[in-house]
């Protein structure tokens, strides 16, 4: 499966949450998408609850299964609760952090500029999304892009502070302090059924 690139206020209202931000779309219709959206029967399996909650996690990420199935896969090697590895390793890449730290207004702008090149790690050009960071690297957006528009325009909005970061936004430059906690981690993720769904 390539990456999703239709509509989102789509996949907000089949979950019934703004993953994507604040949704119009699911204010307007706070009820799945289809013909029979409004009025759905019908008992749903707990497999299917399980595979919803994984699905409702990779699209919030912006993560292929592969990609997904890597990530847990090294949560389970890794000592402690499973779920909560399996979030910190999601809270860790550097697409994910480039966003959490003000530098883009989405994960997909983020995963971009990454891409394009924009991003420092510890001095060095990293353009792989998935790069996984550890606590004391330090993320910076490059001198040569720091006057780009969208990225100036996502610095002046207001973002909330995390505190496994720690953001400098007069220069564009901030620290990866350690993994975050679950009690941190503000995505509304049930972990757990994720667990239970690999475990099968």
């Amino acid at each position: 499966m390539a990456r999703y690139r239709g509509p989102r206020q789509k996949i907000a209202r089949r979950y019934r949450e703004p993953i994507f931000g604040p949704s119009k779309a699911l204010e307007r219709k706070p009820y799945p998408p289809g013909q029979h959206g409004p009025n759905r029967r019908g008992k749903v399996s707990e497999y299917a609850i399980q595979l919803a909650e994984k699905q409702k996690a990779k699209f919030i990420y912006g993560l292929l299964e592969r990609q997904f199935r890597n990530l847990f896969e090294k949560a389970q090697r890794r000592k402690g609760n499973t779920g909560e590895n399996l979030l910190q390793l999601l809270e860790s890449r550097l697409d994910n952090t480039v966003y959490r730290m003000g530098f883009a207004r989405t994960r997909a702008q983020a995963r971009q500029l990454v891409v394009h090149r924009h991003i420092l790690v510890n001095g060095q050009v990293v353009n792989i999304p998935s790069y996984l960071l550890k606590p004391g690297d330090i993320v910076q957006v490059r001198p040569k892009s720091q006057n780009l528009q969208v990225i100036r325009e996502a610095v002046q909005r207001t973002r909330r502070q995390f505190p496994w970061l720690e953001v400098d936004r007069k220069t564009f430059t901030g620290k990866f302090l350690e993994m975050p906690s679950r009690e941190d981690i503000p995505e509304n993720i049930r972990e757990s059924l994720i667990v239970e769904l690999y475990s099968k």
